[in-house]
């Protein structure tokens, strides 16, 4: 694979231009020809789609694109270009068979596809705000207790004895580090010390506290993860990140988000750009897993019909022509202590786990508002995506759609639910009886309506 070195070479020496001609005169242009060479087409009646002849179609319009534009360094101004053959080379070289964790908490990230019966992969619980120490370490313990919890993603602490965390300061750094250390000491708490962390310093801005952070993590567990930004961009800041953990052998998840409504445009133009994103994942952040994320330019939840398509679209896509794994993150609208909520986690997490995706499942409320994260919905996730394994697509497209009927037109408005300390014993650190009520309800709901099989291994039931 092109070295890491060679990258930073290019974006310092690559074609020189400004960010608007690039956007609006490389990107949007390259991306409307592609589209329409390739017949790249929205089909808003099946949320889940399950044409493999679509699917190879988006990803050779990905890799095309992704030729044609490159990357832009917004630090540099210039672009960052590769082949197709280096390229190919990436994903001929992509990890595999990677084990996460150590002792009894080790596990295996699989390499899933389309329909794949093979279990996914499920980290969750955070990348939410949360106000407390004490909040955090109930999130994190709750969600490590589950045995179907794989991983961790670190919640974002956003005050530091009771004054703001500041990017960028001695605070931030103070931040990442309790973070870090916080995460450690619940997942002692729960009994999973091996348990990985896949996204170690979550209150982290820039690379120094990343760095800082990292110091205070466990190299066997920890990883980092790095983003690039919209569209087709990167910065120093991240590509800091990867050289620090080149240099000590740290594993990176390699995030990237689209925007749907943004310089991508519709679902299709979202679709061709997810599956370009994917060899930047080992070319840019040197990731042992994408992290592929689709939010609307109004709303910020996964769960919409346009984006659960078209990163569903990109996901076949990128699974059928490579082995690097896939773990996509989402968020819900409404709030925890919802049924709504419920319905959203449901369904983009089926919809991913039968397009050859595991997960990772973030926070209620579009994963901003702070004590919203609610671990026992995330709970209830892991299920879901347990039960979709081996699920063809068609028939997910049917349950996908009935909860989308369910919530659909509730998504500019959705219910708030309920903060943290509402339905959670903070002292105690478990989820109060009105909070197990509705997640026993919804289990059952799920069970009778859909004939899903639930695992029954949750400490709830």
């Amino acid at each position: 694979m092109l070295s890491f070195n060679e990258v930073v070479e290019r974006a310092l020496t690559g074609p020189i231009c400004t960010e608007r001609d690039f956007d609006l005169g490389i990107f949007v242009p390259n991306l409307r020809k592609i589209i329409e060479k390739y017949s790249i087409k929205y089909d808003p009646q099946n949320p889940v789609p399950a044409d493999d002849d679509l699917a190879d179609r988006v990803w050779e319009a990905g890799m095309e694109f992704l030729v044609e534009t490159g990357v832009y360094c917004v630090d540099t101004e210039r672009r960052i270009l590769f082949s197709r053959e280096e390229i190919d080379g990436a994903l001929e070289s992509a990890p595999r068979d990677v084990v996460y964790g150590y002792g009894k908490d080790s596990r295996l990230m699989p390499r899933r596809t389309p329909e794949d019966k093979t279990p996914p992969w499920c980290s969750g619980c955070g990348a939410g705000p949360v106000s407390t120490e004490w909040n955090l370490i109930n999130v994190v313990k709750t969600y490590a207790e589950d045995p179907l919890s794989d991983g961790i993603t670190a919640p974002c602490l956003t005050n530091l004895d009771g004054r703001d965390l500041v990017a960028g300061s001695p605070r931030g750094v103070e931040g990442a580090i309790r973070t870090v250390l916080l995460v450690r000491e619940a997942l002692r708490r729960a009994g999973r010390p091996g348990m990985p962390v896949v996204n170690e310093v979550a209150s982290a801005v820039r690379a120094t506290e990343h760095i800082a952070g990292h110091t205070f993590g466990d190299p066997r567990t920890d990883a980092l993860e790095i983003g690039t930004i919209h569209e087709l961009k990167v910065d120093f800041d991240a590509l800091n990140k990867v050289a620090y953990c080149q240099a000590v052998g740290n594993r990176t998840f390699a995030e990237n988000g689209v925007i749907l409504g943004g310089f991508a445009g519709g679902p299709a133009g979202v679709a061709v750009v997810c599956a370009a994103y994917h060899p930047l994942a080992l070319l840019l952040i040197r990731g042992v897993a994408q992290h592929p994320l689709v939010v609307p330019i109004e709303g910020g939840t996964t769960s919409m019909r346009g984006t659960i398509w078209s990163r569903c679209l990109g996901i076949q896509a990128a699974t059928r022509h490579s082995p690097l794994p896939i773990v996509a993150p989402g968020y819900t609208s409404a709030g925890p202590m919802t049924e709504m909520c419920y319905y959203e986690f449901a369904a983009w997490v089926m919809a991913t786990v039968v397009s050859g995706g595991s997960v990772e499942v973030g926070p209620p409320s579009r994963g901003v508002m702070e004590d919203y994260s609610d671990p026992v919905e995330n709970i209830f996730s892991n299920a879901v995506a347990h039960a979709s394994a081996g699920m063809g697509r068609k028939g997910a497209n049917k349950i996908v759609a009935t909860l989308l009927d369910r919530y659909e037109d509730k998504l500019k408005d959705p219910p708030l639910g309920k903060k943290l300390p509402d339905y959670f014993d903070i002292a105690a650190g478990t989820p109060n009886q009105a909070c197990l009520q509705l997640y026993r309800k919804m289990r059952q709901e799920f069970t009778e309506q859909f004939g899903l099989k639930l695992p029954l291994t949750s400490p709830y039931l």
